[in-house]
C-alpha cells in the first residue's frame, strides 16, 4: 500500500517568524495495518463509505476513489452477518487498512477481525456483556487489531446525562473513559479515542479535556457537520483549533456528500496549518472590479485539471495587476491578468505573454502541461 508521504510546508525568509502550531502532543503509538499513529506520527486522514457493505464490488469502487483522493484508512458500517460475510472479499481486495464499524453485535466484530480488517470501531459498554467483550477483546489481541472508542454527543449513557445535565463535553469524557476501562481492565491498550458532537466549541472543549487526561491517540472530527459547504466550514474551524494546539492523530471531515469530497477538505486543512501537503496549493484572488479576464473560467479550469495530481508545488492564477505579478512570481507557475492581455511565470521569472482575453486560458494549460512533464520527468 502507498500512502502520501508528510510533506511540512517550508516558510519564506519574510514569513519565518510566523506562529506555527503547538507541538503535537505526544500520544501512544498504534498500527491499523501499515498506517502508525500517534506516537510522532504524522497526522492521518480518514473517511467512511457510504455503500452498503453488503454490495462489494460498489463498496471496493468507493474505497479505491478515496485512496486516490489520499485517504490513508477507511471506516466502513457492519449492520449485520451479510455485511460481516461480505467483508472477507473487500479486505482481499483494499488499496488501504480497513476498520470495521460496530454496535451492539459482538458477533460482528469478531467475525470482522477474522475477515481481515485491521481496526474495529466499537463502544465495549453496549456490546453485550463482560463476556461478550472478552470475546471482541481476544480477537482483536490475537490479531493486532486496535479498537477505536467512539463517543458521539448523541450516544452518551442516560446517567451521564441525568449527572452533568446534558451532553456535556465532561459527560462526553467520562463515557469513554469508562469504555476505556473496560478494554484496560482486560490488559487491552491499543486503544483510539474520539469524541465528536455538531457543536464545534464542545467538540473542541471535549478533546482538550480529554488530552489532559489521557496520552491515548485522538481521532479527531466534527459529527453531524452538514452539506459540503457548511459541513466544510465547522469542520475547518473545529479541526484547525484542535490541531494548532498540538491536539489530533488521525482526523476524518464529516461531510454530506460523497466521501471524496471529504479528502479535498481533509487535506486543505493540514496544509493550511503547514502539518503536511499533498497535490498543488492553488492561490488565486477573489476578484475584483479590478479584474479584467475570465478569472474564475480560468482558476476552475485550472483546479480541474490539477485534481489528483500528488506533487506538491504552488498554482498562482491571479486577475490584475495589483496584486497579481508579486503572486505569480512566487508561485512555481503562475499566471496574471492584466487588460485583455496576460503574463506567465515559472519560478519568479516571465516566460510567455499572452494577447487576447480568448487566448489566455489555453496558453497557460498549455505552459502547465510542460510544467507538469518537465517535473514528472526530473523526478
Amino acid at each position: 500500500m502507498t500512502t502520501p508521504e508528510p510533506s511540512l510546508h517550508h516558510c519564506p525568509d519574510h514569513f519565518a517568524d510566523t506562529p506555527l502550531p503547538a507541538p503535537r502532543a505526544r500520544t501512544r503509538s498504534l498500527f491499523v495495518g501499515d498506517v502508525g499513529i500517534g506516537g510522532g506520527n504524522p497526522v492521518r486522514v480518514q473517511s467512511m463509505t457510504n455503500t452498503d457493505t453488503r454490495d462489494v464490488d460498489a463498496t471496493l469502487t468507493q474505497i479505491s476513489a478515496l485512496a486516490s483522493a489520499g485517504c490513508e484508512i477507511v471506516r466502513l458500517a457492519v449492520l449485520d452477518l451479510e455485511a460481516s460475510m461480505a467483508l472477507k472479499k473487500i479486505c482481499a481486495a483494499t488499496p488501504v487498512p480497513l476498520i470495521a464499524d460496530i454496535h451492539f453485535d459482538s458477533r460482528l466484530a469478531v467475525q470482522a477481525v477474522e475477515a481481515g480488517v485491521r481496526g474495529l470501531r466499537i463502544n465495549p459498554g453496549n456490546i453485550g456483556g463482560a463476556n461478550k467483550v472478552d470475546r471482541v477483546v481476544d480477537a482483536a489481541r490475537a490479531a493486532g487489531v486496535p479498537i477505536r472508542i467512539g463517543v458521539n454527543s448523541g450516544s452518551v449513557d442516560k446517567d451521564l446525562l441525568r449527572k452533568y445535565g446534558g451532553p456535556t463535553p465532561a459527560a462526553m469524557v467520562e463515557s469513554a473513559l469508562e469504555h476505556v476501562r473496560l478494554l484496560e481492565e482486560r490488559g487491552f491498550d491499543a486503544i483510539k479515542i474520539s469524541l465528536k458532537s455538531s457543536s464545534v466549541l464542545g467538540t473542541v472543549a471535549a478533546y482538550r479535556l480529554m488530552a489532559k487526561t489521557v496520552d491515548y491517540p485522538l481521532h479527531i472530527g466534527v459529527t453531524e457537520a452538514g452539506t459540503a459547504m457548511r459541513g466544510a466550514v465547522k469542520s475547518s474551524v473545529g479541526l484547525g483549533i484542535l490541531l494548532a494546539e498540538g491536539i489530533g492523530d488521525t482526523l476524518r471531515v464529516s461531510l454530506t456528500a460523497d466521501p471524496v469530497e471529504e479528502m479535498l477538505v481533509a487535506w486543505e486543512i493540514l496544509r493550511a496549518l503547514g502539518l503536511r501537503a499533498r497535490g498543488p496549493e492553488i492561490v488565486s484572488c477573489p476578484t475584483c472590479g479590478r479584474t479584467e479576464i475570465g478569472l474564475m473560467e480560468l482558476a476552475s479550469a485550472v483546479e480541474d485539471r490539477l485534481r489528483g495530481v500528488e506533487e506538491v508545488f504552488t498554482v498562482a492564477v491571479m486577475g490584475c495587476v495589483v496584486n497579481g505579478p508579486g503572486e505569480a512570481r512566487e508561485a512555481d507557475i503562475g499566471v496574471a491578468g492584466g487588460r485583455d492581455s496576460g503574463l506567465i511565470f515559472r519560478k519568479g521569472e516571465v516566460v510567455r505573454k499572452v494577447k487576447g482575453r480568448a487566448e489566455l486560458l489555453p496558453a497557460f494549460m498549455e505552459e502547465l502541461e510542460k510544467f507538469l512533464d518537465e517535473r514528472r520527468a526530473g523526478a
